[in-house]
């Protein structure tokens, strides 16, 4: 899933998930993850250099009120000496938890292969994305990856993981829930879950997970054809599927879209774009806005498959990536939004390998805007039409999965029923786009 020429990762959290890992808020990937000119076994010039990437680039120039130059002193000082690496890393750990930044985090050689390992699309684990919650310091699911085994185990997002194999995980950092999470395909995990006042165990069999992360079919409807399309992730393949996805329903000659991205977590930044301009001909997609100003800003290239009408499908557990292109797509009319607020993740991380060549560094540097200036971070993206799915739904849904967008699913139901109002609108019915 790195794209090391394109650079943006994107995701509900900097840690990982438990199957498609590293989807940071978004992963800023520098070319020194892709090569390295020097390797440097010194132990104190490596806390001196992770000290330095976080003073030239952190995203917040008071450091979270944090004295960042005392910080210095307290660990680079000239009374400090480290006789290994691993003192060099416990210090790392130690000096960057003083930011008070959970995405801001240090990488030792174990946990940097994983991240490299699980952004490559090779997915082994039980399917789930976590994230540490900043103010409760909870353990929050913020998504299960449809067609995985914590998916058909009943996880939802927002669950709390109070406990995992019987551990409680209080006071627990996202990695360390992730090293008792993964483990060998056939083996099990019991993964025990707070949802609003009960306490429930799923017991999950790991396996390896081979992802899609594209379902579409074309529906008749008394509207005519429409093309529903679910995407469950932001992958390296996402943009591809996609554009064959549409490609085939303007062929079928549809009248309108139903795009799902519920459970979306996110993904790389660069397929979020790319499918953006498949929708929106012209404007402004997304912007990156450092301590500095915006440095960055994405927009569309006047290649649009399709001008068809366009309903979103999407909820709390569309994060990140999702939210980028649902606020796209929102903020520039191209679409109407129907289900619950999204997740609410909008910070990006620059990701490096450091110089000892084989530890790693993510460090939050920016912030993403969406087209008309909404911070996404914390707050989300409000669904212009707001239906939310009782707790009987959504089991209802997970235990009969072909339901899931599908006439008897409320949330497509409610985006049909828009749909079909733009399609009327539009004039529609007989209409062929044009694809490129």
């Amino acid at each position: 899933m790195v794209n090391y020429k394109k650079g943006l990762v994107l995701g509900a959290t900097a840690a990982v998930l438990t199957s498609v890992a590293v989807t940071g808020a978004g992963l800023r990937l520098s070319s020194s993850f892709a090569s390295l000119n020097r390797l440097d076994d010194n132990p104190k010039k490596l806390v001196d250099q992770v000290w330095k990437i976080v003073n030239d680039t952190y995203v917040d120039a008071t450091f979270n009120q944090v004295d960042w130059l005392a910080i210095r002193q307290e660990y680079v000082g000239e009374s400090k000496s480290y006789k290994t690496k691993e003192e060099a890393y416990k210090a790392i750990g130690e000096m960057l938890e003083k930011l008070g930044d959970p995405y801001t985090r240090f990488m030792n050689p174990e946990e940097f292969k994983n991240m490299q390992i699980d952004t490559s699309g090779e997915l082994t684990g039980v399917g789930i994305q976590i994230t540490k919650d900043e103010e409760t310091k909870e353990l929050v699911v913020v998504a299960p990856i449809e067609d995985t085994p914590a998916f058909e185990a009943g996880i939802l997002a927002k669950d709390i993981i109070t406990k995992i194999d019987g551990k409680t995980t209080e006071g627990m950092e996202v990695e360390d829930a992730v090293k008792l999470i993964r483990g060998k395909p056939g083996s099990k995990v019991t993964l025990t879950i707070r949802r609003t006042d009960e306490e429930l165990n799923y017991p999950i069999v790991r396996a390896r997970i081979e992802l899609h992360p594209v379902k579409a079919r074309i529906q008749e409807t008394p509207s005519g054809k429409i093309g529903y399309i679910r995407l469950t992730q932001f992958s390296a393949q996402a943009s591809e599927e996609m554009r064959d996805a549409i490609r085939e329903a303007e062929a079928e000659k549809v009248n309108g879209y139903i795009l799902d991205l519920r459970s979306n977590p996110g993904g790389l930044l660069y397929s979020s774009v790319e499918i953006a301009r498949m929708w929106l001909e012209k404007g402004k997609i997304v912007s990156t806005v450092s301590r500095s100003g915006e440095v960055e800003a994405q927009r569309a290239t006047n290649r649009a498959l399709t001008d068809k009408p366009l309903v979103i499908l999407v909820d709390g557990g569309s994060a990140s990536a999702s939210e980028i292109l649902s606020g796209a797509l929102q903020d520039n009319d191209r679409a109407t939004l129907v289900g619950t607020k999204t997740f609410g993740k909008g910070l990006v991380q620059s990701v490096r390998r450091l110089n000892d060549g084989s530890s790693g560094l993510a460090v939050t540097i920016a912030k993403y805007l969406t087209p008309d200036g909404r911070d996404i971070n914390k707050h989300g993206i409000e669904p212009d039409v707001v239906i939310e799915l009782s707790e009987a739904e959504r089991k209802a849904l997970q235990q009969e999965r072909e339901k899931i967008g599908s006439f008897g699913d409320p949330q497509f139901d409610k985006a049909y029923d828009v749909l079909k109002r733009e399609i009327a609108k539009s004039g529609a019915t007989n209409a062929q786009g044009n694809v490129r």
